[in-house]
């Protein structure tokens, strides 16, 4: 089988050891299976057309606001299985959570609460080194922050918004990271789609990975500048990206960019895959361009001291020009951050809207992250962090080898606690879940238009609060589902290169 998005060839065979891909067989399947559902779809909305129930899209006389398609598949496929998303919990969410129920008497009804709730296990939640809890030290000094400064600032940090947690927190993200100082914004989407635009603009190019978070294109396109997108992780596609942008130059004109970016992240969220970070840093430097990189789901759960990917790899924070992260995953708190040079934060703090027309983050809030990060780096007197970020990765290996020798096709590198299982088949998305919710689990599923098309999955995250009794229990039941929905495409993955 060939690995499609791992290509270069300066990268090492153990950093690619984990791919899967699918046999054709299993993507023929999948057409076939998209064909028939269409073909249904369109079947009953003929009969709704002629019985007078045909669904209004654009009023006489108005310009359609929303693409035929898409509405289509919303209503006839994703409207028939959404009681598998957005289910409403009532428990903090650690390795077991409250699922409360709900039920309507017809697919096209409002799902409503039934009063009833169920414990599963919590395989979705990015609660990667297990802060999000309410009780001990860390909650405690969430508490007291409450008392001191209040739930909320409503104004900007660039104006009175900035509290002594906040500022804290700042001054504990870039020591954490390697950097000079580090600015921190209330939403970690706002984080990344709100200061690309402060970044680079008219004559500057921007090179993205083609799976980055729709956060980072959402910020690429309002930067107004040239945008171009190279293969998954594929450094080679990359490199000859930049030595033709070089070459051509700006379109029409021919002169020389002003700046390029090359814009990655850490995990990819859908894939579990971990960025090339030294092949990249050393395209970065060979042709002079500028490298952000978004840790969202690394920060805090990659490296043996939870740094991120410049740990896993050890990799000097100084060849990274910006780093990104977000407090939500292995903090479990909120927001995120850009952690750079003093004089580059400097410039974001008067010229980025998510940060000057913003609210501030909470002081609980940040009280939260600054609370966890001290744990992470032991200065709370106690190694809770270091064997915190222990159990996450031995969870997250044991479990991803456990998938894999039952025949699964994974998509994740060693080390990432993003493992998402593949379905193919767009009929599983709802089945599995279901399943799954029967048996006392809890998984997020996986479908477009966050993915492509055709490759449905479920995406396992793994926590360091799970115990190693809690996944094994969680492989007997995914077993059973895999031989009943006949998931277990292979049992032994070949990979050339």
């Amino acid at each position: 089988m060939v690995e499609k998005h791992r290509t270069s060839p300066t990268v090492d065979v153990e950093e690619t050891d984990n791919i899967d891909d699918a046999d054709y067989w299993v993507v023929a399947w999948i057409y076939i299976a998209y064909g028939v559902i269409i073909f249904l779809g369109k079947i009953a909305e003929f009969f709704a057309f002629i019985t007078g129930k045909r669904y209004v899209h654009t009023p006489k006389g108005y310009a359609p606001l929303f693409v035929e398609f898409e509405y289509f598949y919303q209503r006839r496929l994703y409207g028939r299985i959404r009681d598998c998303w957005d289910r409403p919990i009532c428990s903090m969410p650690g390795a077991w959570i409250d699922v409360m129920l709900r039920a309507n008497k017809h697919y096209s009804d409002p799902l409503l609460l039934t009063g009833e709730k169920k414990r599963c296990l919590n395989l979705g939640s990015y609660n990667y080194l297990g802060f999000a809890q309410n009780e001990g030290p860390i909650a405690e000094s969430v508490v007291e922050s409450i008392y001191q400064y209040g739930t909320f600032t409503c104004s900007s940090p660039s104006d009175i918004g900035t509290t002594t947690p906040l500022r804290l927190l700042e001054q504990e993200t870039a020591r954490f990271v390697g950097k000079e100082d580090a600015l921190v914004f209330e939403m970690g989407f706002a984080t990344n789609s709100g200061s690309l635009p402060a970044l680079i603009g008219k004559g500057g190019l921007i090179i993205s990975d083609s799976l980055n978070h729709a956060s980072l294109a959402t910020g690429c396109k309002a930067t107004g500048t040239k945008v171009r997108v190279f293969r998954h992780n594929d450094t080679r596609h990359l490199e000859d990206i930049i030595r033709e942008s070089i070459i051509q130059g700006q379109p029409k004109t021919h002169r020389p960019w002003t700046s390029i970016l090359i814009i990655v992240e850490g995990i990819y969220s859908m894939e579990g895959e971990i960025l090339h970070l030294a092949e990249i840093v050393r395209i970065k430097k060979k042709y002079g361009c500028y490298l952000y990189v978004d840790e969202a789901h690394s920060i805090g759960a990659l490296g043996p001291h939870g740094r991120g990917v410049c740990d896993h790899y050890g990799v000097d924070p100084a060849d990274v020009d910006i780093l990104m992260g977000t407090f939500t995953k292995s903090f479990g708190s909120i927001g995120g951050y850009i952690a750079a040079d003093k004089s580059l934060i400097d410039h974001l703090r008067q010229s980025t809207f998510a940060y000057v027309y913003a609210s501030s983050m909470s002081a609980p809030c940040a009280m939260q992250a600054c609370a966890a990060l001290r744990v992470i780096l032991g200065e709370d007197g106690t190694d809770l962090g270091q064997r915190k970020i222990k159990q996450l990765k031995d969870n997250s290996n044991f479990f991803r080898e456990a998938l894999r020798e039952m025949g699964f096709t994974i998509l994740s590198n060693k080390d990432s606690p993003v493992i998402p299982l593949m379905l193919y088949n767009p009929s599983k998305i709802a089945r599995f879940s279901r399943l799954a919710f029967e048996r006392h689990i809890a998984v997020v599923v996986v479908g477009y238009p966050a993915t492509p098309l055709t490759s449905p999955r479920t995406r396992f995250c793994i926590s360091a609060s799970h115990s190693r009794e809690d996944l094994e229990w969680a492989l007997e039941q995914i077993s059973y589902i895999g031989d009943k929905l006949n998931l277990k495409h292979k049992k032994k993955t070949f990979l050339f290169f």
